[in-house]
């Protein structure tokens, strides 16, 4: 016959077990079996009903003998057993943790009260074991606050001041600590115009067809004063759908809020940091467009944005589950009707109003005005600097300031333009997009020692030449004048050979070829070698070979003609 407890010994039971104690705790502290326990809490009892106490009077010899009178009454909020009322207060385990005693009630006789332990010696240990940790209290709470674990608190415990208990009685104690209540939130709204909320949910299946599905995300943002909300499903969370998905909620709203409150995706945020977060760089020109302000939030607390959390669920929950669609122009049409028809009729939970009433009688005004034009969608990536000063762009090349040979810059192109930033934001240079295989250079993105004479044009070197002296100078100009564009490296040669045999030397070779009417390079070289005096008669006896001296056979004949015409004269 099984054991039949006092209803004492069951109220016990009871509130030890509303209090979270396991089945394995109280049958321990109660010294009776665990399955007894099980049944008297109807836990796993099958078809079997509980046994009916008895009286004091009628109880079996195998019962739980009855406590006596003044024993154990009341027990401590931490589970602990306190051995009378009048040493509640004294409770160490329970003024180390700030708890209160919590009264345990007893049946209506004073000598049938709750059934203390078995022995004494149990109840002293359990009133130890509450509070070993107490004398280290002030030690544990600094290391909690530290961010350290139960283990390492323990571990320090033993090493710092010695303690000698186990592990799990630190871990207790830890737990109890952190069961002290917590201030409440603090609710936060916002003046009118003032705060948008953005998140991701997900949207709702597309049936493509050929037994293709896909599921798309859903943007929603939500007004913080109004609760006005638009919602327009992506297939991708890329910056592109990002920022398309927002504007077009600007232009639906018929203005643009203060404060973009938002998550830290990738899309939008590059590095999450609560002090100083570090945003892509189109969300801050996007910003800029429209004069608002993106504010993402804590990492991983969504509290932060708990409008649109509870917006999420609600676009999900009310508008998208259970449908399915065969586009995804065919589930944003059905999201605007339902935003139109459904979330701006309701009353809000909160403000007690009906959404699209408040957003048009008061926050619609209070808007900051759109601008004349859209945001100039662009593509935009990280680009490297090639050796040769170029990044490439849609398989175009286009130069950036030789100073950023070899380092990340940021290229933004629409079409029309090609804009390069470097990595602070900060716009470097703008070239106007080419075809593909092309290159568009800009002249102050070249080092001047890797421009040559050539280059550089006529003008230039003339004035190099100028610097050579009267005689260079003519001859220079004379020769420009008679052969074009071709005389731009005959001027590059001419100031070679100023550094090799000095301008006094070639201003006299330049005029002699000036005189006579000779503007080759070769002309001048041979002159230079010959060194002679600048008689110009003389040097030309002395050249072997000249495109103004005729060969002696010319001459011979010139001659005999003379003769025969003054012999018939």
């Amino acid at each position: 016959m099984v054991n039949q407890l006092k209803m004492a010994l069951i109220d016990t039971i009871a509130r030890l077990r509303e209090q979270g104690w396991s089945q394995r705790r109280i049958a321990r502290e109660l010294e009776i079996d665990r399955e007894t326990v099980s049944r008297y809490l109807g836990i796993g009892a099958g078809p079997k009903a509980a046994p009916k106490p008895v009286s004091a009077e009628g109880a079996l010899s195998t019962s739980i003998p009855a406590t006596p009178a003044g024993a154990l009454s009341e027990t401590c909020r931490d589970g602990t057993p306190s051995v009378s009322s009048a040493d509640l207060n004294d409770c160490s385990s329970c003024t180390a943790n700030g708890l209160e005693a919590v009264s345990i009630p007893s049946s209506a006789s004073s000598t049938a009260a709750v059934p203390a332990l078995s022995s004494g010696a149990s109840s002293a240990s359990a009133t130890k074991a509450a509070s070993q940790c107490a004398p280290y209290h002030e030690q544990i709470v600094a290391k909690l606050e530290q961010g350290l674990s139960a283990q390492r608190i323990w571990q320090d415990l033993i090493r710092e001041h010695g303690f000698s208990h186990r592990y799990h009685s630190v871990r207790r104690y830890v737990a109890k600590l952190g069961e002290v209540a917590q201030p409440p939130f603090r609710r936060l709204e916002c003046e009118p115009g003032e705060e948008l909320q953005v998140d991701f949910g997900r949207g709702a299946v597309l049936e493509l067809g050929s037994g293709k599905r896909r599921r798309p995300h859903v943007l929603r943002v939500v007004l913080s004063y109004s609760r006005k909300g638009y919602s327009e499903a992506v297939l991708r969370q890329t910056t592109d759908a990002f920022l398309l998905s927002l504007e077009n909620a600007f232009w639906q709203f018929g203005g643009v809020p203060k404060r973009i409150v938002l998550d830290n995706f990738k899309g939008a945020v590059r590095h999450a940091d609560w002090f100083d977060p570090e945003l892509h760089p189109k969300v801050r020109a996007f910003g800029e467009h429209y004069g608002c302000v993106f504010l993402p939030t804590k990492p991983r607390t969504p509290r932060h944005k708990g409008k649109i959390e509870r917006g999420i669920d609600y676009v999900q929950e009310n508008a998208l589950k259970g449908h399915t669609f065969a586009s995804l122009n065919e589930q944003n049409d059905y999201l605007a009707r339902w935003e139109r028809e459904t979330a701006d009729a309701r009353v809000h939970g909160t403000t007690r109003q009906i959404v699209g009433e408040r957003f048009l009688e008061i926050e619609k005004a209070a808007l900051l005005p759109l601008p004349a034009a859209r945001f100039a969608n662009f593509q935009e990536a990280q680009r490297r600097v090639h050796i040769d000063g170029h990044i490439e762009v849609a398989k175009a090349y286009y130069s950036a300031p030789p100073e950023y040979v070899g380092h990340t810059v940021w290229a933004r192109w629409d079409g029309r333009t090609v804009r390069i930033f470097n990595a602070r934001g900060l716009a470097l240079t703008m070239h106007a997009q080419k075809s593909p295989g092309e290159f568009s250079t800009h002249r102050q993105h070249i080092v001047g020692a890797k421009i040559n004479a050539v280059e550089r044009g006529a003008e230039y070197l003339l004035g190099r030449v100028r610097h050579l002296g009267t005689a260079c100078t003519r001859w220079a100009e004379a020769m420009l004048h008679i052969r074009g564009v071709e005389g731009v490296r005959v001027l590059q040669g001419l100031l070679h050979l100023a550094q090799k045999h000095g301008s006094a030397a070639l201003s006299k070779a330049c005029d002699v070829a000036h005189g006579h009417g000779e503007y080759r390079l070769r002309t001048v070289r041979a002159l230079l070698k010959r060194q002679g005096p600048p008689v110009r008669q003389g040097l030309f006896d002395f050249m072997d070979e000249h495109p103004l001296i005729r060969p002696l056979s010319d001459y011979g004949q010139f001659v005999r003609d003379a003769l025969d015409k003054g012999g018939s004269s």
